[in-house]
């Protein structure tokens, strides 16, 4: 599969799923809760309909799994070796607050690796995308696209942190690293701090899903970071029936052994 030819149409499907969210997002709307009380509005389901519906025409035969698609039985899904893997929107308590920090997420797995990715923010109209081996990219509303590359880890170091969840072992971990400046942020906004050098470091220590993390993951191992777990190893997925990730490390500097300096391991 050529990876670099269904880049411009996943983009283009990732703004219309944008329109679809801001035109929610401007006027008024209500809020359910998922049974694992997680928040819900029609934007969620908007722009899970147009991003299903531009994959399947994209590529009819691919599966496609999002957060809010039907479950998927493991028996099934575990014959899938490439599939979409997608958010429709990441941060959607975000959202609820009105504080333009949720994204659109888009990733193609192949063979456990997120091998494409997407990230668009509504708002702003940024817009990331990688592919593996066609390195990082972003673009900012209507500029030209630039090519995003990690940095080296700074003094101070500067951590993404989660707006909406909060975990106090990681505070025990980053006094480790030393003088360090937290910057809060919702949704896969954190991995494009980082993949744009604005950030070097973002630490999970709470529950995420595999969609949560995919099309971000691309974007940033191709800008140069990693996104690992406790003990080093790379974030893969549709390893298992439950759709969980364990607790994970985003950074820019893969170089540095972070489990070890962070005592996660």
């Amino acid at each position: 599969m050529n990876l670099e030819s269904l880049i411009d149409e996943v983009c283009a499907i990732a703004r219309r799923a944008a329109a679809e969210i801001l035109t929610v997002y401007d006027g008024e709307f209500a809020v359910e809760h998922k049974d694992d009380r997680s928040p819900l509005t029609a934007a969620d389901l908007a722009a899970h309909r147009c991003i299903v519906e531009g994959l399947r025409k994209l590529t009819p035969e691919l599966p496609i799994l999002s957060e809010e698609s039907a479950a998927i039985d493991w028996q099934q899904r575990r014959q899938w070796s490439r599939y979409w893997l997608v958010d429709p929107l990441d941060g959607t308590r975000e959202f609820v607050k009105r504080n333009g920090e949720f994204t659109v997420n888009i990733a193609l797995i192949d063979g456990e690796r997120s091998v494409l990715g997407v990230v668009q923010v509504p708002v702003s109209g940024v817009i990331a995308w990688a592919w593996q081996g066609g390195g990082a990219w972003m673009a900012r509303a209507d500029a030209a696209a630039r090519r995003c590359r990690t940095r080296r880890r700074a003094q101070p170091l500067v951590v993404a942190g989660s707006r909406s969840h909060g975990d106090p072992r990681l505070l025990g971990m980053l006094e480790r690293v030393g003088v360090h400046e937290i910057i809060p942020l919702g949704s896969s906004l954190k991995f494009l701090r980082i993949a744009a050098a604005e950030a070097d470091l973002y630490v999970r220590l709470g529950p995420t899903s595999e969609w949560d993390t995919a099309a971000a993951q691309c974007v940033l191992e191709e800008a140069g970071g990693a996104v690992i777990d406790l003990h080093g190893n790379p974030l893969r997925y549709n390893r298992k029936e439950s759709l969980l990730n364990p607790e994970f490390i985003a950074c820019g500097d893969a170089q540095v052994d972070w489990p070890e300096l962070l005592g996660g391991t």
